[in-house]
């Protein structure tokens, strides 16, 4: 029964005397994940966008930072943007999240990491568009609830976010998240 052989102390010997150019190159071992910071972003605009202009790069829990990016800049552009300007950004920014949040997660070496803040900052626009005009406690209490179904990840979030991978699975279950906050929302007014 043939089989192939393996290759002898000796036979690595004799291939170290060969040229460089000759000898196959060693394989590179894997490394882990990669540490988003200030350096990274600035490599290259996606990552910019995908750690949410900087929001992701916070040490305690940059999904809260990157929902408070989100809170403060809808506040800011909402004087600026109409309705359907808003919505056209958060398709929009829902379907390039899909490739740019994708991108970033390739080069941190990881499936979804949290410094990747995009798919927050999408999803809480959305909370906020739908349940404007509403004051700064309604604010505060939609922030509240969003961050606890994207942090606890509740069923059916929990099994969306294992099966589904790279960019999509990044932005769809803040997505949901985004979904159940407003229907929590809506259940609440409808019972008071």
């Amino acid at each position: 029964m043939p089989t192939d052989p393996t290759p002898s102390p000796a036979d690595e010997l004799g291939t170290a005397s060969q040229p460089a150019a000759t000898r196959a190159p060693a394989p590179r071992a894997a490394k882990g994940p990669r540490r988003a910071d200030a350096p990274f972003m600035l490599a290259h605009p996606l990552h910019i966008i995908s750690l949410g202009f900087g929001a992701g790069l916070s040490r305690l829990a940059p999904g809260t930072a990157g929902t408070l990016f989100a809170w403060a800049s809808f506040e800011v552009l909402n004087r600026y943007i109409s309705v359907l300007d808003w919505g056209l950004l958060i398709i929009g920014g829902f379907l390039a999240g899909v490739g740019i949040t994708s991108y970033t997660a390739k080069r941190l070496r990881a499936d979804d990491p949290s410094p990747i803040v995009w798919d927050e900052i999408i999803a809480f626009w959305l909370v906020l568009l739908m349940i404007t005009p509403i004051g700064f406690v309604g604010k505060l209490w939609a922030f509240v609830i969003f961050r606890f179904f994207d942090m606890v990840k509740p069923p059916p979030i929990r099994y969306i976010d294992r099966r589904f991978k790279n960019g999509f699975g990044i932005m769809i279950d803040d997505l949901i998240a985004a979904f159940f906050t407003l229907l929590v929302i809506a259940l609440w007014r409808m019972s008071v």
